[in-house]
This record gives C-alpha cells, sequence and structure tokens, in this order.
C-alpha cells in the first residue's frame, strides 16, 4: 500500500513528504487500487481505482490526491497523462493532484494505479431539501424573571467583587 509508494524507484518517485502533504488536506481519506490491461488500460484502471462499486465511493470534491501509476516496460508518459485527466477531472477543481510512475518488469501487460484521495468533509455539501417541522399545538409559557439589582449592571463584575 502506502509503503510501496514510498520506498519503490521510478521514472517519478514518491516520498513520504508527498503522502505528509495529501494527508494533511484533512477531512475524509480513501486509498483505493485499480488495475487493467488492453488498449485503453490507463483508462479502465483509473476510473477502477477513483470509484469503488461495491461500497458506492468515488473520489468526488477530493482536495488532495496522490496516485502512483505502475507499469511494464511498456508504460508510457502518455498513459500516466490519461490516468492524471481522470483522475483529476472527478476531484475538486482546487485539487492538490501529486503523482509518481513506475516500471515493474513483472507487470507484464497490465497497469496498476494506486490512489490515496483525502480532504472530503472540506468539500462543500450537496444541497438537500429543507425540512419544516411544525408543532401541532400553541401553549402559553411564561418564565420567571431573574431577580437582580439594577445598581449591579451599572458598576463592572470586577469593580463589584473587588469591594
Amino acid at each position: 500500500g502506502i509503503s510501496e509508494l514510498i520506498t519503490v524507484p521510478g521514472l517519478i518517485n514518491l516520498d513520504f513528504a508527498d503522502v505528509r502533504t495529501i494527508m494533511s488536506q484533512g477531512g475524509a481519506a480513501l486509498m483505493a487500487v485499480g488495475r487493467a490491461s488492453g488498449e485503453s488500460r490507463a483508462v479502465e484502471a483509473s476510473q477502477q481505482a477513483i470509484s469503488n462499486r461495491l461500497l458506492d465511493i468515488t473520489i468526488d470534491g477530493a482536495r488532495g490526491v496522490l496516485f502512483n501509476i505502475t507499469g511494464g516496460p511498456d508504460l508510457s508518459l502518455f498513459e500516466v497523462n490519461e490516468a492524471a485527466s481522470i483522475i483529476k477531472q472527478t476531484a475538486h477543481p482546487d485539487v492538490n493532484l501529486i503523482f509518481g510512475a513506475v516500471i515493474d518488469e513483472n507487470m507484464g501487460e497490465d497497469i496498476r494505479i494506486t490512489v490515496i484521495a483525502t480532504g472530503f468533509d472540506q468539500a462543500e455539501p450537496r444541497p438537500r431539501a429543507a425540512r419544516v417541522a411544525r408543532a401541532s399545538f400553541s401553549e402559553k409559557v411564561e418564565f420567571p424573571v431573574p431577580a437582580f439589582d439594577k445598581d449591579d449592571l451599572e458598576i463592572p463584575a470586577f469593580l463589584r467583587r473587588r469591594d
């Protein structure tokens, strides 16, 4: 997971400072992985990583996103750019996006994208229909008037206590 992002050297390296920067965005956090192969593998893997169909969670509104793309020797910067574009479109317009890219001979023709997204709680809430509560009865309630000396109001408390 996160330790692999930091420790594995790549074309574009991520380090602990990058993880700390994204995690400092605060709010809820999400970590997800997408994996795909084939002609549009970068698009498919990034879409898998940014949306979890089982939990119905996406990175919509995330203000901090860190992602790492790992692929075989045929991984291109065009594919890295494709993945970054999809992730950026889904996140908050002012997202802090940090990415890395790693070549792993063992990946073959697969691409794996690991995403860490944070800052969901800071996103503006979606509008909801307003609820109006109405009382079905009306009753007059009287509260006793507090007893106090008007002279006490004219003298500040710290002066009254001093005497």
